[in-house]
């Protein structure tokens, strides 16, 4: 059999909550860069879910079209030679005058559509209406999308109109253009329960396949969820309707995440409030099952349950995860296996959709929050233009190889491993599923070798602890960077897939006196370290800092500008810099500034929340400005950046700029500290040994990967008051799955 297709899809939800829009087109940034369809060409993508949505092209009226963006952009896509199969609606509600709810949606939508195929007859493929099941639950079961009902009437109401408009709208296709086809994609996972919970379970499992059930004409008198749907006001006449006049799917959609899967318990305490909920006679948590059932991760088995329901071709419609770059890659490489391992056993599984291509904003909380949560995907967005990740590299290689290859490969993603039960007991589901279905491949595993055991080496060795990631950290006495031979030795004894050189000098004002020392770790040591990866062709990661420049400017400093440091130290790195990116083309030069977190005696925060807690006085500068980096954060991206392979010069700081002063006191604040004790006074008063730049502040050119400077300090007072494990908590440590599911009341 034919291997799996590869397409591609872009985020592109447009939502309304409440009287507020979003638009996931606007804050990608794809709605103005006509130039992002080259790069998905580039990835060998032939086929991509593309919006010509309803609420973009008619916002006012139904007669008020303005086709001006979709004709650019299917043209664009025709003369890459990329197919498209369009969406109308992406868990939208449509435009302001009309809703879910309205008798008039269906008719609407139909009408859209047609014009659609009129436009651009040359369109095979479709989606009208995308997840029409999950977006009526969360519009009119559990309140978050627009219009916020919380009831089952309101639910099926909607799910009942979309899949009418589904109907009427390929109708009116088809009559444009008799070939075209359906691909109607839908979330699909399975939910487990305890035995007292048991029927909500089997209730749930069924209801999952209703907009499917519904196209396909299924739901007649013999439906185990016709009468549901009847006692809920929904007409018979409209369920016969489906059965009279199907509108089977040409390909089943099935889009799967993690959190898909469910599991239900009415035993609350192991859980957090936030997952409670329940139906009409219980009261339950609704987690998601990978964090509650033993064994290995087993939600592809839903694709063979698809296969054995309809008998009509699948794809997998959304293949994405909200987590560090390696377990993105992890996922993606399973969910192909999966794929490839139910076609084996005999499905019909036309593709796998690299999902969010561009990546997402605030799926963590389903779009209600603006907080500016971003998920790359194959391309950074944060960058201009987008950055490619190496997810886009995967993605070519499963385009043009049907295989993908990366070090991080050989882990073992979280969702293999016991430390995935963060809920409840370990349960057996006693369930049957197929053991090859997601299997991670063995390979031989390659470290990330660390040199360096001081702070930053340590919170490196920690991230990779907490991400999965294989690492051998050296200490200074275990590897002297200076020595070419040890050098060589370590690198061919342990075969790492990438260096970081986390060592170095880094006392500013005792560089003054000690010029020497300072040269020889932080120039010949980088030098040393950098040429031995270089003839082994190894990434190298290592670390510059913001004294390198002589701080006359007053806007912050990118990776561009002319470097001209004031003090020794500066030097040493301006010196090492050069020879690093000079000597080895796939050197990955961050610099950064400021560092901070609360575990290090030396910290410039922890000794000044310490001084000010005793009330001793702490005499600090408030003429220099800096931007400060939380070394959490700056550890998981600088580990993002190594797996997708990045090089040259980057600033990563949190993005902000702040003197000192404000910076101690900010920190004060927020750790509940009194900040009576502090000194804010001019450089020139401190009376240090090495001259410093009055403004440091870095910006960078290449993208602002890292979260905000106050975000960064309030996860630091966060972590400061909780226990010692909590102080790696950053922006990418928990976020292993983005796709939250609200719990309210159910039917059962």
């Amino acid at each position: 059999m034919r291997p799996p297709e590869v397409w591609g899809g872009i985020e592109c939800t447009v939502c309304r909550i409440g009287d507020r829009w979003r638009s996931q087109l606007a804050e990608s940034g794809h709605e103005h860069r006509l130039s992002d369809l080259d790069l998905i060409a580039g990835c060998g993508i032939r086929t991509l879910r593309y919006p010509v949505l309803w609420e973009r092209c008619a916002p006012r009226s139904p007669d008020d079209i303005d086709w001006s963006w979709a004709d650019e952009r299917l043209a664009r896509l025709r003369q890459l030679g990329i197919r498209p199969i369009v969406g109308l609606l992406h868990h939208g509600s449509g435009p302001v005058y009309t809703h879910l709810r309205d008798a008039n949606f269906p008719a609407g939508l139909a009408a859209f559509a047609a014009r659609v195929a009129q436009r651009f007859p040359w369109v095979e493929d479709y989606t009208p209406v995308n997840e029409p099941l999950t977006t009526a639950r969360f519009s009119g079961l559990y309140g978050v999308w627009y219009p916020h009902e919380r009831e089952d009437r309101s639910f099926l109401r909607m799910l009942v109109n979309e899949c009418a408009a589904t109907r009427l709208a390929m109708q009116a296709i088809r009559r444009v253009n008799p070939r075209a086809r359906l691909i109607q994609t839908e979330d699909l996972g399975t939910t487990y329960a305890t035995e007292k919970l048991r029927y909500q379970a089997e209730f749930e499992n069924e209801r999952r396949w209703l907009s499917w059930d519904l196209l396909c004409g299924r739901v007649d008198r013999h439906h185990p969820l016709r009468d549901y749907l009847l006692s809920k006001d929904i007409p018979a006449a409209e369920l016969d309707e489906f059965v009279r006049e199907p509108c089977a799917p040409s390909v089943i959609g099935v889009n799967h995440y993690i959190t898909s899967d469910r599991y239900l318990d009415e035993n609350l305490a192991p859980y957090p409030r936030a997952t409670w909920g329940g139906n009409h006679a219980h009261r339950y948590a609704d987690v998601e099952a990978v964090r509650v059932l033993r064994g290995r991760y087993r939600g592809w088995r839903v694709l063979l349950e698809a296969w054995r329901r309809y008998r009509l071709p699948l794809a997998l419609t959304e293949v994405h995860i909200g987590s560090t770059r390696e377990e993105q890659l992890r996922w993606l490489v399973e969910a192909w296996r999966a794929a490839q391992n139910a076609r084996d056993s005999g499905c019909d599984i036309e593709a796998l959709t690299v999902w969010a291509l561009l990546g997402s904003y605030d799926w963590d909380s389903l779009l209600t929050r603006s907080a500016g949560h971003y998920e790359s995907g194959a391309f950074d967005c944060r960058a201009a233009p987008p950055r490619a990740t190496a997810l886009a590299r995967i993605t070519r290689s499963l385009c043009n190889e049907g295989a993908a290859a990366h070090p991080v490969l050989a882990g073992t993603p979280w969702w293999h491993t016991p430390a995935k039960h963060t809920f409840g007991p370990r349960v057996d589901p006693g369930v049957a599923w197929i053991p090859s279905a997601g299997a991670p491949a063995a390979s031989r595993r390659r470290p990330l070798l660390i040199c360096g055991a001081g702070n930053l080496g340590r919170a490196f060795a920690e991230a990779c602890r907490a991400r999965g990631l294989d690492y051998e950290l050296r200490a200074r006495a275990e590897l002297d960077i200076c020595n070419a031979a040890a050098c060589e030795a370590m690198l061919d004894a342990l075969q790492p897939w990438a260096v970081i050189n986390a060592t170095g000098y880094v006392r500013i004002d005792e560089a003054q006196v000690e010029r020497r020392a300072c040269y020889r770790e932080n120039v010949r040591g980088s030098h040393t370290l950098c040429r031995a990866s270089a003839r082994r062709q190894l990434p190298l990661l290592t670390f510059s800092s913001d004294q390198v420049f002589d701080g006359s400017g007053t806007q912050p400093y990118g990776e561009r500008s002319a470097v001209a440091p004031l003090n020794v130290y500066g030097r040493s790195k301006a010196a090492a810099e050069r020879r690093a990116l000079s000597c080895h083309p796939r050197a990955l030069c961050v610099r950064t500034a400021a560092f901070f977190g609360y575990w290090g005696e030396s910290d410039f925060l922890v000794r000044a929340l310490r001084a000010l807690r005793a009330g001793r006085a702490f005499p600090v500068a408030n003429d220099v400005v800096v931007s400060p980096t939380y070394v959490p954060d700056l550890v998981q991206v600088c580990l993002d950046l190594l797996v997708d392979e990045e090089s040259g010069l980057w600033h990563l700081t949190n993005s902000g700029s702040i003197s000192w002063a404000e910076f101690a006191a900010r920190a004060a604040q927020l750790c509940d500290v009194s900040a009576a004790a502090l000194r804010p006074l001019p450089l020139a008063r401190l009376a240090l040994a090495a001259p410093r730049p009055r403004f440091s502040a870095l910006r960078s050119e290449r993208g602002e990967l890292l979260p905000s400077l106050e975000s960064a300090l309030e996860r630091f007072a966060q972590a400061a008051r909780s226990t010692h494990a909590a102080r790696w908590q950053g922006p990418l440590r928990t976020t292993y799955e983005t796709r939250e599911r609200p719990r309210r009341q159910e039917s059962g």
